[in-house]
């Protein structure tokens, strides 16, 4: 058994205004109750939240704040990510701090949540690191996994556990859940998939075991989530497969196809170019077809671009609203005359 406890932190965050003292105060918190667990996953973006307008070089105060943090309790930690400000673009950047407070890699998001996450230039490094005597962890961020290649090339730089910061605070987080339960099967490996709450996301933050199981499933309010993995299930599933079947990372090493899909060159993309832009759609729209059905050559509409996935914060109040006139009174309306009364009907010599 080589057992390695990490915890995930699903916390309450606000979008538009700092969170450091709150995530730092819920991790001293978590690991005075829970003093074995040796590392801790926050979800992305969580300390200064979705606007790009906070972006910053790194490293930077935050960042620092974390890393004495993770020397102080002797643990791993990944506190999210941070908007990223360098070379004159803007990048969605986890950090990963080890026990003794050093940064030992930063990984950039590949995928942005386009037309969502605008403004945002994608990395192009995959992120594996060592914890010594326990195995190999990869990283990814949110809209990564929806692209099965970068989950396959942390499994094939050997990656035993994925860590997953995400903000998800839509309606298709249950897609997410199924695929972060594909994402272990299919590379036989543990996922973590570590959501907010508030304008963090919606919550329900996973632990999928390699054999694409539930070990965990959130709620939809702030949770400390402290696990115990023994990455003894990731080599013996590899060994010998999921469940004892399928061995789904020796056939991928053992294929004869080559997937010339990743050329872009090559003839069987160009279904892909016919798809139509890679905007937020309009009202009434149709990705790919012309705004007005009866000029088909016309060019997609195409909205302005946002600049983050949140709004900036209020920067100055609001005007007061001019007070409303009051309304002239309603005339009375003139009573109504009371109606007649009727002769009592004569009832004598009828029957009953």
């Amino acid at each position: 058994m080589t057992p390695f406890a990490v915890a995930g932190l699903q916390l309450q965050l606000s979008g538009r205004h700092s969170n450091l003292p709150h995530v730092v105060d819920r991790i001293e918190m978590l690991l005075y109750l829970y003093p074995w667990v040796q590392m801790v996953v926050v979800s992305e973006l969580a300390t200064f939240g979705g606007w790009t307008g906070n972006a910053t070089p790194l490293p930077n105060d935050a960042e620092a704040r974390y890393c004495t943090l993770a020397a102080k309790h002797n643990v791993w930690l990944l506190p999210g990510s941070f908007f990223e400000k360098a070379d004159g673009v803007v990048y969605n950047t986890a950090p990963v701090i080890d026990p003794g407070g050093t940064v030992v890699a930063r990984y950039r998001k590949m995928f942005p949540f386009l037309p969502y996450e605008t403004g945002v230039e994608p990395g192009s490094e995959f992120c594996v690191f060592d914890v010594p005597d326990v195995g190999r962890f990869g990283v990814s961020i949110c809209y990564d996994m929806w692209f099965p290649e970068t989950s396959r090339t942390l499994a094939a730089m050997g990656a035993e556990i994925i860590l997953h910061p995400t903000l998800t605070a839509s309606i298709d987080r249950d897609v997410e859940l199924a695929i972060a339960r594909a994402t272990a099967a299919t590379n036989q490996c543990f996922v973590i998939d570590i959501n907010g709450v508030g304008d963090g996301g919606i919550g329900r933050s996973i632990f999928v075991a390699p054999s694409g199981d539930i070990m965990y499933e959130a709620g939809s309010s702030e949770e400390m989530i402290p696990i115990e993995l023994d990455l003894e299930r990731v080599r013996r599933s590899r060994e010998v497969g999921l469940r004892g079947l399928g061995q789904p990372l020796k056939s991928f090493r053992d294929r004869k196809v080559d997937f010339s899909i990743y050329r872009r060159n090559e003839s069987n993309h160009r279904y892909l170019e016919t798809l139509g832009p890679l905007v937020k759609q309009a009202r009434g729209s149709r990705a790919g077809l012309a705004s007005d059905p009866g000029a088909a050559d016309a060019p997609p509409v195409t909205p302005a671009p946002l600049t983050s996935m949140m709004p900036p914060p209020p920067t100055a109040p609001v005007a007061p609203v001019a007070p409303v006139a009051p309304v002239a009174p309603v005339a009375p309306v003139a009573p109504v005359a009371p109606p007649a009364v009727l002769a009592p009907a004569d009832l004598s010599g009828g029957s009953v």
